[in-house]
């Protein structure tokens, strides 16, 4: 089915990220959408408010062995391993397609240590084309014992803060749900000068294969995604609109306009759509597509009028 046209010129639908204004708040999700150029066959790239690229090393990784993706009740299971081509070949062969899209591009970072957090900032800082860089902070802290940075307050504002001094662009850091209560982590980052937070990262979870009694995934363990991981994601999103002040963008089974547009109710000012692009490549332009819809029949002056609008009481 070809996508749905629909004129967006007169409707308002800009969002800011820090200082970084997007046309829209339709983003693609990191590890989702490869480099972009998996999809374009499928998706007018030039539609979308952003393309947030797969995670991006010091060095190459190969990644985790097989079987890494598993298909859950309402999701999918992965433990791919965060398999990427590291920052020089992403530089040089992979920003050079990605910036003539004509859609900011905001790179997503992963490392084992605050310095290797430090050194990609100061790579990507200068690299053409790069609109912004978002923090995964779910990796393991090599240093500290293999514990995620993201689980730590401490920690996570440490990355945050050597992330702020190696660059200029607006920084995004995406938290991890798996957590006991994520608005710790959200405001040690805001204090640390984060930009904007991204949410909801994997939760982690695992599937047995009865039969064999072993794991579906090779990894034992891996990340939830999809419709299954929505209503934790919407709760986590609600609960960090009410205590920081910075842009929140909603990441967690988001399949169509309504999907996003919750989110936005609940305090997000943009989304990313993730693991619906597996079962629809096409899934960006259609929540894009519906947003535009609902904006036009409800009249609003600007798609920000939905953001932390939701009703209580």
């Amino acid at each position: 089915m070809e996508p749905v046209n629909v004129k967006m010129d007169e409707l308002d639908l800009r969002v800011s990220i820090g200082n970084l204004e997007l046309k829209n708040p339709v983003m693609t999700a990191s590890g989702t959408f490869g480099y972009a150029r998996e999809f374009e066959s499928y998706v007018q790239l030039h539609r979308l408010g952003a393309v947030v690229v797969k995670g991006i090393s010091l060095e190459p990784r190969a990644g985790n062995p097989p079987p890494r993706i598993f298909e859950t009740a309402c999701g999918m299971l992965n433990a791919i391993g965060l398999e990427n081509v590291g920052v020089d070949r992403f530089i040089s062969e992979k920003m050079p397609y990605l910036s003539a899209l004509g859609v900011p591009v905001i790179v997503n970072i992963l490392g084992d240590s605050v310095e290797e957090y430090r050194q990609l900032a100061e790579r990507l800082a200068e690299a053409p084309g790069v609109a912004a860089i978002e923090v995964n902070i779910s990796c393991p802290n090599v240093k500290k014992g293999g514990v995620a940075f993201g689980t730590d307050p401490q920690m996570a504002a440490a990355v945050t803060e050597a992330v702020k001094q190696s660059c200029q662009l607006p920084v995004i850091v995406k938290l991890s749900p798996n957590v006991t209560d994520v608005t710790l982590v959200a405001k040690a980052v805001e204090e640390a000068g984060a930009d904007a937070v991204s949410l909801i990262n994997t939760l982690i979870g695992m599937a047995i294969d009865l039969k064999s009694r072993r794991p579906r995934l090779a990894n034992v363990i891996g990340g939830l995604s999809g419709p299954a991981i929505k209503p934790v994601a919407l709760r986590m999103v609600y609960q960090v609109a009410q205590a920081v002040s910075i842009p929140i963008i909603g990441i967690g089974g988001i399949a169509s306009a309504e999907d996003a547009m919750e989110f936005m109710l609940a305090g997000a000012c943009a989304v990313q759509v993730g693991t619906a692009s597996f079962v629809n490549p096409r899934a960006c332009e259609h929540v894009l597509d519906g947003m535009v819809t609902y904006v036009r029949e409800q009249k609003l002056e600007s798609v920000r009028d939905l953001i932390g609008a939701l009703r209580i009481g």
